[in-house]
């Protein structure tokens, strides 16, 4: 994000790159003049453009007017961007088989796993692609331990070469011909970003969803150059659950992972899963899903190089850059993939390993009907096994960074060709993921799903008194979004909105007032959490758009389980033109409560992830049971927690926070 002009230079000429003028009162974020602190009048930040709404993932079905604008004006693209299409259509599905890792187990209680370079074919019908890799594969392979026993991973960086993936950043054009831009391949005509191609090989893994101290986390600044090693302990004092590693160096975790080092499974097994019985063995199949671009040369034929287009949908007064999504979905590291299955059941550890894109998995039949829901059951969420199956009825939803225990039935499919799709609105290129190819013979396992997948599990206890946080995610435009860590004060004297309030108002009527205390990663550690504690934490969206992709809240370090979800009119917060520049927001009025949601059967179990829509106020209980430690809280869309969408926090235990200097004993006896 760079500044350019003050608003009171570009009123009267916005550089929106995604259609001058095109807005409605529906994407609005203010307009007219405001009231600030002081009672001043000020113009507000003029109507964000419809088609802008588009890169934030509401269909253009929903924005008609935007697109009817679009037309009039005649726009269209380059003629490469054509042949980049064609070129898309002619890559067929269903070519590859599902590629399965291996399973890696420690020694001794250790572990060595090697990121290294490898040239891989993504399609059947792509050259190579260069890649770094964990252990040479697209996907890494999977680590598999045991709870209560502690795995130590040395993660070495053996990696050599310059970056392996071109990155262009391209203005936000609308052809009404054409795919989406970010829905079809090539540069458009973009040169390749310098400082992209300059990055070294500078890698940190964390493990998500470890409960596990601050040194083993994977501190995103403590990232290594080739020659080195990653020392990282697991005590693995957590129930069975389907964790993952992942890149996470600062700044540079949205290109690390499309360089190749995006996921890996990380599996911890105990004694009431085996006491299942569920599938295993070759019945028991990660399938880690994600979408990429591709890079084409002039002629439109693919080179082989994965792509990172990001695409500028406005540089005035800031450049925003949309988080990547691509038009080819893959399914452990290849395109549209093939699996060939027995007529009976299978487990399905399923991660949406995206930057940005939201999956609603379903699988579907020749005839383009769903699985009834007793044969394609949910039974475990991103950290650990449901008390009750929850059966498929409307799709599996999965934002960046979650996870699925699926159970599924083939059997009432014989010799069938099912396909998994992405029925989100916004698939990519076309719906499919992959593709299941049944047997014909039937398969008498005898196995039957359990009625109790996880009989030890106890809701999240949340003591009278426990300690409130909330994080507020603002919208998109004029700057890039931000997180907010706020703290509860007296209502403010004067006109509101002044910058960094927000007001609230309950289902009773109460209004409660929030100060801003931090929004970016630099700012000192407001959030410190006594080890042991039951905190309630809130994180709401003040996003508008309906359609917008949600933000995946992400809290290191700890598993916690979903409270409540709230839906509320965020029309009330604004943004202004601040005295010498700049910009504040806040709210004018109240964000007051419209109706409850609803949360998932898989968000009230053990979570690491939660899914944040627009307008959203999502409340969570999480009991910090593991080791103290420095550790971080962001969203989980990639590029957003790179542009400081990520803060720290501190868990200590109780009696060294009595002792702080500024703690409720005065920190007698500190020196």
């Amino acid at each position: 994000m760079r500044p350019v002009n003050r608003l009171g230079d570009r009123l009267a000429r916005r550089g929106f790159l995604v259609g001058a003028g095109v807005a409605t009162t529906g994407a609005a974020l203010g307009a007219g003049a405001v009231l600030t602190g002081g009672g001043t009048a000020r113009a507000a930040v003029p109507p964000r453009p419809d088609l802008m709404t588009a890169a934030l993932g509401t269909p253009l079905e929903e924005l008609p007017e935007a697109v009817r604008q679009a037309r009039a004006r005649g726009d269209r693209a380059d003629p490469a961007a054509a042949r980049a299409t064609r070129a898309a259509k002619e890559l067929k599905p269903f070519r590859d088989p599902l590629p399965v890792p291996r399973v890696l187990r420690g020694r001794g209680g250790a572990l060595t796993v090697s990121m290294r370079e490898a040239r891989l074919k993504l399609h059947a019908q792509l050259p190579p692609t260069r890649l770094w890799t964990y252990e040479g594969s697209h996907v890494g392979p999977t680590v598999e331990a045991r709870r209560g026993r502690r795995l130590r991973i040395a993660w070495e960086n053996d990696l050599k070469g310059d970056f392996p993936v071109p990155a262009v950043r391209v203005p936000f054009a609308y052809d009404p011909d054409l795919p989406l831009m970010w829905d079809r391949p090539g540069r458009e005509g973009a040169k390749a970003r310098e400082d992209v191609a300059a990055l070294p090989p500078w890698t940190v893994v964390h493990l998500h969803g470890a409960v596990t101290g601050g040194g083993n986390d994977g501190w995103a600044e403590n990232a290594l150059l080739p020659g080195a090693a990653q020392l990282s302990e697991y005590p693995n004092r957590q129930s069975a659950a389907g964790l993952w590693y992942h890149d996470h160096a600062m700044h540079i975790t949205h290109l690390n992972v499309m360089a190749g080092l995006g996921s890996g499974a990380y599996l911890i097994r105990d004694d009431e899963e085996e006491r299942l019985r569920l599938p295993a063995g070759e019945r028991e199949v990660p399938l880690v899903v994600f979408d990429r671009n591709l890079d084409v040369d002039s002629r439109g034929e693919f080179t082989g190089d994965l792509l990172y287009k990001g695409i500028v949908v406005a540089d005035d007064p800031y450049e925003l850059v949309r988080p990547f999504t691509g038009p080819f979905s893959m399914v452990n590291g290849v395109i549209w993939p093939y699996l060939d299955v027995a007529a009976g059941w299978y487990r399905f550890r399923a991660l949406n390993a995206a930057n940005n894109r939201p999956y609603l998995l379903k699988i579907l039949d020749e005839d383009g009907r769903e699985l009834p829901p007793e044969a394609f059951v949910v039974i475990g969420t991103d950290s650990g096994l449901l008390p009750k199956p929850d059966p498929v009825t409307a799709g599996v939803p999965l934002t960046p960074g979650e996870r699925a225990d699926l159970l599924v039935d083939f059997s009432r499919v014989r010799g069938q060709r099912l396909r998994l799709v992405n029925a989100h609105p916004e698939p990519g290129a076309r719906a499919d993921l992959m593709q299941f190819r049944v047997a014909s013979r039937a398969d008498h396992g005898g196995f039957v799903p359990p009625e109790r997948p996880s009989p030890s599990f106890t809701p999240v206890p949340l003591p009278a008194g426990a300690p409130e946080r909330l994080v507020v995610v603002t919208p998109v435009y004029p700057k890039d979004p931000e997180l907010w860590e706020m703290e509860e004060v007296a209502a403010p004297e004067g006109e509101m909105p002044i910058d960094g309030i927000v007001q609230i108002e309950d289902a009773g009527g109460t209004v409660r007032t929030f100060k801003r205390v931090a929004a970016t990663f630099e700012d000192p550690v407001r959030f410190t959490v006594a080890a042991g504690a039951t905190e309630r934490w809130s994180f709401l969206s003040l996003e508008k758009s309906a359609g917008a992709y949600p933000h995946p809240m992400h809290l290191h370090a700890v598993a916690f389980q979903g409270l409540s979800r709230d839906l509320y009119d965020v029309s009330g917060f604004t943004f202004f033109e601040k005295d010498g520049g700049g910009y504040g927001a806040g709210t004018g009025k109240p964000l007051k409560r419209i109706k409850a949601g609803e949360l998932t059967a898989a968000e009230r179990g053990r979570k690491d992830v939660i899914s944040l829509a627009p307008a959203e106020l999502v409340t969570v209980a999480a009991r910090f049971e593991g080791p103290a430690g420095r550790f971080m809280h962001h969203c989980h869309i990639y590029e957003h927690e790179d542009m400081m969408m990520m803060r720290p926090f501190v868990v200590q235990p109780k009696a060294v926070m009595d002792l702080a200097p500024h703690g409720p004993n005065g920190g007698h006896g500190a020196h």
